[in-house]
């Protein structure tokens, strides 16, 4: 789901194919601490049955890393990734907006680092280098990188046929037979492995 803002940025038939974010590992790692000092405060203010102004002064305390969790919570929930059928568009910020967009006409090579964890709980990181005066736009722990290299080097080799001209984004369950064919070319080439390749292809085809 796109909000009203995002939708605003697109041009005239521009459309999204895919939208993604940072993956959530990495908005717990921030948050995890906060979390203890919230917890471990309030059970101590509970268990000392302070006086007025202690426990007042506790509560204010308390408020600090409270404060900080909603914070990383909203730059996490506004630092969205797009694929359009024209761009890669990388946009965070909560009030102000910070707008990072590669045309795909300008999009030369694409790289993928993939640890262990991150291909096991699908996550990684996609490098893009351009022609533009960018050089180079790196996203960093995004959650389902492979479908995101494989939309975005897909909607490059389809506009530059001009199959966009007349075409609207595809639904998602349209979209899957294609990254089932892609996810098959990059197993056949020794990429991805056997199971890998079964894992994720009976996840795409359970969202159909």
């Amino acid at each position: 789901m796109h909000s009203t803002y995002q939708q605003k940025v697109l041009g005239n038939n521009e459309k999204v194919l895919m939208y993604t974010r940072q993956h959530w590992f990495f908005l717990a790692g921030n948050i995890f601490m906060e979390l203890v000092i919230i917890v471990v405060l309030s059970a101590a203010l509970i268990a000392l049955s302070a006086a007025a102004p202690v426990f007042l002064f506790g509560l204010f305390i308390n408020v600090i890393p409270l404060v900080s969790m909603i914070r990383d919570i909203l730059l996490w929930l506004n630092h969205v990734y797009l694929v359009t059928n024209r761009r890669v568009i990388q946009m965070m910020g909560v009030f102000n907006k910070n707008i990072t967009d590669s045309s795909l006409e300008k999009v030369n090579d694409v790289k993928l680092e993939q640890s262990f964890l991150g291909r096991v709980f699908n996550y990684g990181t996609v490098e893009i280098l351009t022609a533009s005066e960018l050089g180079m736009n790196r996203f960093y722990n995004i959650h389902n990188p492979i479908a995101f290299k494989t939309c975005m080097l897909n909607a490059k080799e389809e506009l530059s046929t001009g199959e966009f001209a007349n075409v609207v984004a595809q639904p998602e369950k349209e979209y899957i037979p294609r990254l089932i064919k892609d996810l098959d070319e990059l197993r056949q080439k020794g990429v991805i492995t056997e199971e890998e390749f079964a894992d994720k292809k009976k996840e795409l085809l359970s969202r159909i």
